[in-house]
């Protein structure tokens, strides 16, 4: 369970397990939607990671950017996520392939892409 207690000034933290994340509403911290991105940067990471791992190779200078392209009408919304990934030298072309691929698979991708079926639900625990 995701905890959150709220207090005076623009921090909100969220503990989860032995994991606490930081947020704000003033840009001293990032906010959920900036998170959000971070997580699937997060994501590419930890896939391009593993994939590295099953190929046997470093994943050392492995460079990954996900940029968010917002609708022209809502900022907050994504329109386009880009991910790249920069190689380095040691990669062969082959290796790479697997890597863009396995990054492709990412589950928090995954889920956004695909949808869920999620069903939410806020209530008054008091």
């Amino acid at each position: 369970m995701y905890k959150v207690e709220l207090h005076t000034g623009p921090r909100i933290d969220v503990a989860y397990r032995a994991y606490s994340f930081s947020y704000s509403v003033d840009g001293s911290f990032p906010n959920p939607l900036e998170a959000f991105y971070a997580s699937l940067a997060g994501c590419a990471g930890v896939y391009a990671k593993k994939s590295c791992k099953k190929l046997g190779i470093s994943d050392e200078g492995i460079a990954i950017n996900v940029r968010p392209v917002v609708k022209a009408n809502n900022p907050l919304m994504p329109d386009k996520l880009l991910t790249s990934v920069k190689f380095p030298a040691h990669i062969e072309s082959s290796a790479r392939a697997v890597i863009l691929e396995s990054i492709e698979n990412c589950a928090v991708k995954e889920l956004v892409k695909l949808g869920a079926d999620i069903q939410f639900s806020v209530v008054d625990a008091s």
